[in-house]
């Protein structure tokens, strides 16, 4: 057994909350790199602008986007570590805290009703799995809500399959049109139930991009529906083009034999994330 006071947890939290603020993943700058190469007119000025919008966050300090997002964090503990200290929830939320107010990054987090706002962007949304091993694996994902209010859920029926999965990710990415500021990056749920459909769309997410499932079945639906939702013409900022999406990526678990739920979790051209290991 290993004993990890949650102190380390809520220090690494503020670190990688520090630093997913102010940079894209390397995937995704690559990504939008390409596309620049590709694309021509307003398209092309449009990604040229938001890789020098890094480079000057970057430079600067400064935030990559004005929405500094929901602060999503996915810990996996093995269950040879012991947890002491403060309660678990409370040292994520500790690093969150600190690092929004380190880092003048903008607080969004409010009550749903009374939308009083809590000052601290926390609570972080906190998701736990048990694994095996006495590490810990922290991931911290800061999710702008301009491309979560653009997210959808389909409870599909076993007979629409392969088709009705590729079809809700491009009716999603269709619908939300330029909303959500593309090129945008896809995380989609195959499988589960209506709940935890919903949480492997946003752990396909912490994927890099360009990477592909294990599995071939399920990246061949990645590949295809990345090419169907490029077809759109949607495009960077919706300027027109070849690039609405930088790529897209699935995660899949067993689901009951009457069901098929898709969820489709869109993240916008600035993908920020954050992966450490205790």
């Amino acid at each position: 057994m290993r004993t990890v006071n949650t102190q380390e947890i809520a220090d690494c939290v503020y670190s990688l909350a520090r630093k997913a603020g102010l940079t894209l993943t390397d995937g995704c700058r690559t990504a939008l790199e390409r596309a620049a190469d590709k694309e021509t007119g307003a398209a092309k000025f449009a990604l040229d602008t938001v890789l020098e919008n890094e480079k000057i966050a970057q430079r600067e300090k400064m935030p990559v986007c004005q929405d500094t997002g929901m602060a999503v964090v996915l810990l996996e503990i093995g269950q040879e570590v012991v947890l002491g200290g403060a309660p678990l929830s409370a040292a994520v939320n500790d690093g969150v805290r600190r690092a929004y107010e380190d880092g003048y990054f903008r607080k969004s987090i409010c009550d749903p009703l009374t939308r009083v706002n809590t000052g601290d962007n926390t609570p972080a949304h906190l998701h736990v799995e048990i694994i095996a091993g006495d590490k810990i694996n922290v991931t911290f994902l800061p999710k702008g809500f301009g491309s979560e209010n653009m997210s959808r859920i389909y409870m599909l029926t076993p007979a629409e399959g392969r088709e009705g999965i590729i079809n809700a990710v491009v009716d999603t990415v269709k619908i939300a049109g330029a909303r959500p500021c593309p090129p945008v990056y896809i995380g989609v749920g195959i499988g589960g139930a209506f709940d935890s459909c919903a949480l492997l769309a946003k752990k396909a997410l912490t994927r890099e991009v360009g990477t592909h499932h294990s599995r071939a079945d399920v990246a061949e639906i990645e590949k295809e529906a990345l090419a169907r939702v490029n077809e759109l013409g949607i495009g960077a900022q919706g300027f027109g083009g070849t690039t609405t999406a930088i790529g897209v990526a699935c995660e899949i678990a067993p689901t009951h034999i009457a069901g098929l739920p898709v969820a489709v979790n869109i993240q916008c051209h600035c993908v920020r994330l954050g992966k450490a290991t205790l």
